[in-house]
């Protein structure tokens, strides 16, 4: 549930209507496909690693251990980052969210309520913060669900609202790839984006009851997932609505009525349909918020215990959860909310577009830690066999995922070198990211002298351990 929670959020709920205006149909399905394949070889290959080594710390640890130590650290601190960030991105679209209901109230409000809720989830044991992400979760597939059987029954007739609905609306236009290649390449930043979470899997995978059983599952589950709810919902979208619907081209979370899941929900005549996925929305929100808060303190309680971290994060409650890191995380997140709240909002907008590059550093440190990992692993001649999950697209699955995150990654504001002179501001809002990590990896790798490490000298835990 913590995988498909991950995936699910306003990405797909508000999103996805503008993914389909600017590529078409065809262009969006596509797009989908392909990026839900890259996450699915992601998660294969972060489902190996997980299974075998199970740690809080996931893919900064297998980092350091199979790549270099450096690159362990920096992936490590920039995943803490990116989520410490993202809490606060929540906490003003939460804000967005909660004005459809109570205009008047000052917004500030319900940021500093929802933090409090998130932190309290976190900070009493482990097991309240699955509950929630629990039930976070099921609100969010239920939604998807119902929306895909009430578009099924719009399209062939037994719903009314669907009047218009079928495959001629992939025929309007430029249908279905409007904008070509190069509005696939734009779209493939939203679709990235809204898939990020699902590498959660691998921080849940140290807390997790029996991970060598229940990992691997959640990773075969994680395909069906993002078919059904992904792949599914933008078919019957662009079945039912065209993708020149003016109201499409919206991609805001500041107006719920434009979701193209409400704007289906309305032509079948559910008229509450904006409250309702106002409210669904708002637990994507709160889940996301709940989600991150999770994912940052570990990363910072693993970094702590390998020593790259001040000590005092590595303290764990009697129930099993590190408060101080908990508490250092949530004060971050307010002060990075604050940002937005008291006028500084281009040191905000540079912390959000930071935070949205290290997340797909996150998935290229993934896919390198996993290729260098097997290939280890193999050149020791250790057996296969002895892996509890073993990924069974290896080498092709990290390779396609390594690659397309690169173009993805390195694409993400190609416009700006297109132009006759250059605009170098929106350049460096939208890659600070890279030079990021790699100053942090560097700073490290010169400091202590790390190097490379060589596949004979990899050490690898016995699967009792």
């Amino acid at each position: 549930m913590i995988a498909i929670g991950g995936s699910i959020g306003t990405g797909l709920f508000v999103a996805s209507g503008a993914t389909i205006s600017q590529a078409g149909p065809g262009g969006a399905l596509l797009s989908y496909a392909l990026i839900g394949l890259m996450v699915y070889f992601l998660m294969t290959s972060l489902g190996e690693l997980a299974a075998f080594m199970p740690v809080s710390g996931s893919f900064a640890t297998y980092g350091a251990k199979y790549v270099e130590e450096g690159f362990g650290f920096a992936l490590g601190w920039n995943y803490w980052y990116n989520w410490a960030v993202t809490i606060a991105v929540d906490l003003v679209a939460s804000q967005l969210v909660m004005n459809y209901w109570f205009p008047d109230t000052p917004g500030w409000i319900w940021s500093a309520l929802f933090l409090c809720l998130m932190f309290l989830l976190n900070v009493i044991s482990v097991k309240g913060f699955g509950e929630a992400e629990y039930w976070f979760s099921l609100i969010k597939v239920a939604t998807v669900i119902i929306f895909i059987v009430v578009g099924v029954l719009m399209i062939i007739g037994i719903l009314r609202g669907g009047e218009h609905a079928g495959w001629h609306n992939w025929q309007v236009g430029d249908a279905p790839f409007a904008g070509g290649f190069a509005a696939m390449i734009g779209v493939a930043m939203i679709v990235g984006f809204s898939f990020q979470g699902t590498e959660l899997i691998g921080i849940a995978a140290g807390e997790s009851e029996d991970p060598a059983k229940n990992i691997p599952r959640a990773v075969r589950q994680v395909f069906w997932r993002i078919l059904l709810f992904y792949i599914f919902a933008i078919l019957i979208i662009s079945l039912i609505l065209p993708y020149t619907d003016p109201q499409l081209l919206h991609n805001d979370v500041t107006d719920i009525s434009v979701s193209p899941f409400t704007l289906v929900f309305q032509n079948a005549g559910l008229l509450s349909a904006a409250a309702v996925m106002n409210a669904v929305i708002l637990t994507s929100v709160l889940s996301a918020g709940n989600s991150g808060m999770y994912a940052s303190t570990r990363m910072l309680y693993n970094l702590a215990s390998e020593g790259k971290a001040p000590r005092i994060f590595a303290r764990l409650s009697k129930g099993g959860v590190p408060r101080n890191a908990l508490l250092a995380t949530t004060v971050v997140a307010g002060l990075c909310f604050l940002t937005s709240k008291f006028g500084n909002q281009e040191v905000y907008l540079w912390l959000l577009n930071t935070s949205g590059m290290t997340g797909f550093i996150a998935w290229l440190g993934i896919a390198i830690s996993h290729y260098r990992f097997r290939r280890g692993y193999i050149k020791q001649g250790r057996s296969l066999e002895d892996l509890p999950y073993r990924s069974g697209f290896f080498p092709v699955g990290p390779i396609f995922a390594f690659v397309l995150c690169l173009i993805i990654t390195l694409g993400q504001n190609y416009q700006a070198f297109l132009n006759d002179s250059i605009d170098w501001y929106g350049v460096a809002a939208t890659y600070i990211g890279i030079p990021l990590f790699l100053l942090i990896w560097m700073g490290y790798k010169l400091t202590r002298g790390t190097r490379f490490v060589k596949y004979s000298e990899m050490e690898f835990p016995t699967h009792k351990e």
